[in-house]
C-alpha cells in the first residue's frame, strides 16, 4: 500500500509533466475530470462493500425498532 505515498513531490511533478507532454494541455481537463470521476465510483464502491460486510447483529436492531 505504500506504493503511491513513496512517490514524493518531484514524482507528481515528473508524472504531470509526462501526461502534458502526452495529452497536450487541451485534454488535461478531461483527463484530470475522469481520474476524478474514477476515484469517485471507486470509494463509493468499496464504501459499499464494507457496509455490505455489517455483521447481521448489528442490523437486527435496527429491524427490531421498527416491528
Amino acid at each position: 500500500m505504500g506504493g503511491f505515498a513513496s512517490i514524493g513531490v518531484p514524482g507528481l511533478i515528473i508524472l504531470l509533466v509526462i501526461v502534458l507532454v502526452l495529452f497536450g494541455p487541451r485534454k488535461l481537463p478531461e483527463v484530470g475530470s475522469a481520474v476524478g470521476k474514477t476515484l469517485a465510483e471507486f470509494k463509493k464502491s468499496t464504501r459499499d462493500i464494507m457496509d455490505d460486510e455489517e455483521s447481521p447483529a448489528q442490523k437486527d436492531p435496527k429491524k427490531k425498532e421498527l416491528s
